[in-house]
């Protein structure tokens, strides 16, 4: 039984295999790249076809009629910057040629790709984490730091460097001056997050708890004649030292080990476990984005500056660990 030979592709116009020709002669292009740009170009002629244009009198405004009406077909972001690609640089080859004003494509950009988050924790799982530091963690005096620390992620939503460069307290003296600090009073840590933006977030119940016992045990920790920045440190290592971010995320990932989580938990998962949480509850982005500290749109959408009292109530209503006194 005989078989058809495949149809040969449909033509292109003339212009559109002239530049697949010179890729293919003096670009060097492979056949694989050279078959993606011609079906790239072919969408490009069946769209000037539609809309009775000529390919020298499509206009900036044409292309971006084209790139919306693919991207309504299913095309995704990426599909939609190679597609831009090839009709972008076939227009840069043949506008000189043609007399054309300029490339039509020129400034069409595809939509960008969705960002992907990160992975947030249960909140059963994020509640076993901390309940087994609770038991894991409530002897010696790192052990100590370890569950203060963690519980301080999760109840604050906090950056790791946020975390390891908050000072016990504000302070002001010997030519240091603290950036970001613990007011334990107000249960409330001042964070300079990223672009030098200051913010106040609350701290929960369990992590207060934690914060105490953890600073009574600091003394037996922290380096007598230590600098500044580590004397004023609210975390510090087994030298005396303000802790490295390196520690951190190596003793979290043992402790979510130990307590049978199923997937790596580095600081950054209880970052995002306290946003989905939070939200989860209140359903409030502005509050999250907010005690966030997030400074672009794209990371959470809408924003409106809330006063700290909105902040804390939208807190203490939604987080599973706050537990504070309204």
């Amino acid at each position: 039984m005989s078989h058809a030979d495949p149809a040969p592709p449909e033509a292109l116009p003339r212009p559109l295999d002239e530049w697949l020709h010179h890729l293919r002669a003096h670009r060097r292009y492979s056949p694989h790249t050279l078959d993606a740009y011609r079906r790239d170009l072919r969408q490009l002629a069946d769209l000037a076809q539609a809309t009775h244009l000529p390919l020298e009198q499509l206009a900036n405004g044409h292309i971006r009629q084209f790139v919306a009406r693919l991207h309504a077909q299913g095309l995704g972001p990426r599909s939609l910057a190679r597609v831009l690609a090839a009709w972008r640089g076939f227009y840069q080859w043949w506008a000189p040629t043609a007399g054309l004003a300029g490339n039509p494509v020129a400034g069409v950009r595809a939509p960008k790709a969705p960002r992907g988050l990160p992975k947030a924790l249960s909140v059963e799982q994020a509640q076993a984490l901390l309940d087994h530091a609770t038991n894991r963690l409530a002897t010696d005096p790192a052990g100590l730091r370890d569950r203060a620390m963690f519980e301080l992620l999760y109840s604050s939503g906090l950056r790791l460097s946020e975390l390891v460069g908050l000072d016990l307290r504000y302070e002001r003296a010997d030519g240091y001056e603290s950036r970001s600090w613990l007011n334990l009073a107000d249960a409330e840590v001042v964070v300079l997050g990223k672009g030098g933006k200051r913010r106040t977030v609350p701290v929960g119940k369990a992590a207060l708890a934690a914060l105490q016992r953890w600073i009574e045990a600091r003394p037996q920790l922290a380096a007598a004649a230590a600098p500044p920045t580590d004397a004023a440190a609210l975390f510090v290592g087994t030298r005396g030292r303000r802790i490295a971010p390196r520690v951190v995320q190596v003793q979290l990932a043992k402790l979510a080990q130990a307590a049978g989580l199923p997937a790596h938990v580095h600081p950054h998962v209880l970052r995002h476990s306290f946003a989905s949480h939070v939200l989860q509850s209140a359903q409030d982005l502005r509050a999250v984005q907010e005690m966030l500290g997030h400074a672009n749109i794209s990371t959470t959408q809408i924003y409106t500056r809330l006063d700290f009292q909105h902040l804390a109530k939208a807190y203490d209503q939604a987080h599973p660990r706050a537990g504070r006194k309204s």
